[in-house]
């Protein structure tokens, strides 16, 4: 099979998981969710106003029409009315993604980078103290509940030593004309610090653990024992000929990550009162607010597919040996 054979079947592929992922979203929120005219009733609110709400979002309609009109709505880019904010979605949720990327991106980025040459240095020196201390806070960091490690961070830089702020983007009150130019200052990369910091912790450690145990793998590998025969400097065997080698599963993780990433870490934001997408999803969820969740779920959903897709991509220029064959 070509590469285009191949791109054409994993875009059908991924047609038909999102549509799994939209109806499984649609029943679910609808089904498992309490009534959301309930957020939105206040009080003195009389039956025939509470009526004109329900009619307005659709809901006095079958569930099965319903379900066909979200579909098209999908697949025509219209996400729908916020019941929270009773506003577009399409204008409320850039904002919200934006300012999740500015957190998640550099983190990532970060522990992307730093993970890796970690990795290839534990394996360089495996079975030393070095090896050890890595891999115990690899896993400390990955396996402690990041809400408690946040709330370390802000008990001590932000409450004991005052040095930082203990959340949210900006110090309010504060004015701009554009939602970019809330990150063009240092007041906000203050308030970036902690979360980044907790947020690099978190990540770091999967990238080093599996870049050390694919090395482990690569190293014992005929070219590896001939790079060694023909002087190449042990440096240079690790992290050029080696590492590249051990790249491919750190390159999955990265797409999946990647992918995730455009969902926020709702712990992080919560803890830090950060106004990105995963805060606005628990919301959305507490609220019955159903567009929004919705929108938000199918934004992760349709992000960690195409990155998987990328990521496969990616796989014959990192290594000559996989290789999509052209039909005849």
């Amino acid at each position: 099979m070509g590469m285009k054979g191949y791109i054409l079947g994993r875009t059908i592929q991924i047609l038909i998981t999102l549509w799994i992922i939209l109806t499984v979203l649609f029943f679910l929120f609808r089904l498992g969710l309490p009534d959301p005219t309930v957020a939105l009733v206040t009080e003195g609110l009389s039956p025939d106003d509470r009526q004109i709400i329900i009619q307005r979002f659709g809901l006095d309609r079958p569930l099965y029409q319903q379900y066909f009109i979200y579909l098209r709505n999908v697949v025509i880019g219209e996400m729908g009315i916020s019941f929270h904010y009773k506003a577009p979605i399409s204008g409320i949720l850039p904002e919200k993604v934006f300012n999740t990327l500015v957190l998640m991106l550099p983190a990532i980025l970060i522990a992307y980078t730093l993970g890796p040459m970690l990795g290839v240095l534990l394996t360089w020196k495996r079975g030393t103290k070095i090896e050890a201390t890595g891999i115990s806070l690899g896993l400390i960091f990955r396996s402690a509940p990041m809400f408690w490690i946040g709330m370390l961070v802000v008990m001590f830089f932000g409450i004991w030593l005052g040095w930082l702020p203990t959340g949210g983007m900006r110090t309010i009150p504060y004015h701009v004309d554009h939602f970019v130019l809330k990150i063009f200052s240092l007041d906000f990369l203050k308030h970036l610090i902690l979360p980044l910091l907790v947020l690099v912790l978190y990540y770091t450690g999967l990238p080093m653990l599996i870049m050390r145990n694919t090395m482990l793998e690569v190293m014992g590998e005929d070219f590896i024992e001939f790079c060694r025969a023909k002087g190449i400097s042990m440096r240079k065997v690790m992290y050029k000929h080696a590492a590249r080698n051990a790249l491919l599963p750190v390159i999955t993780q990265l797409a999946i990550t990647i992918g995730l990433a455009v969902g926020g870490q709702v712990v992080v934001e919560v803890v830090f009162s950060w106004p990105g997408i995963g805060r606005e999803m628990l919301s959305a969820v507490q609220t019955s607010d159903y567009p929004m969740a919705q929108a938000t779920f199918m934004l992760m959903a349709t992000m960690v597919l195409l990155m998987n897709l990328l990521a496969d991509l990616l796989y014959s220029k990192l290594d000559p040996r996989v290789a999509y064959k052209r039909s005849m």
